[in-house]
């Protein structure tokens, strides 16, 4: 299930990334930077079955190792210190950042040969304070 995520995609548009980088906590430079970024993400698996998804731009390259179900350290693009775990549910990669107390979740499906990934932040409360961000990527 996770061959479908394989491959090298390219960002062409983004939604709302900005509101979800000020929800994340991510100061104002750094967000003018990431609201101009169209990074590549590239995604691979090995026999062992372990994943590496790696995002790279001229701003920023990062890059993580992990097994599904598999909770590991993170140090994120915007450099929070994250325990994350990536689980495959749906035919999504979802993958939750917990730290300090908060949690963010990137839902990442490809749909008619489209990466989209939806990356989540705040508690739902009656339908409010909601901060979602959608991503499109294309492979190439």
């Amino acid at each position: 299930m996770v061959e479908r995520f394989v491959g090298t995609w390219k960002m062409v548009t983004s939604d709302n990334f900005d509101e979800y980088m000020k929800a994340l906590g991510v100061g104002f430079a750094t967000r003018q930077v990431g609201n101009r970024t169209k990074p590549s993400l590239i995604v691979a698996m090995d026999d062992q079955g372990m994943i590496s998804m790696k995002s790279q731009s001229t701003f920023k390259t990062t890059e993580i190792k992990f097994k599904l179900n598999e909770e590991f350290d993170e140090t994120t693009a915007d450099d929070r210190k994250t325990k994350t775990v990536v689980t495959l549910e749906n035919s999504k990669l979802v993958q939750k950042q917990m730290w300090d107390g908060k949690e963010t979740t990137v839902e990442r499906e490809v749909t008619d040969g489209k990466l989209i990934a939806k990356c989540v932040m705040g508690d739902v409360v009656a339908g409010e304070d909601v901060r979602a961000a959608v991503m499109f990527f294309v492979c190439f």
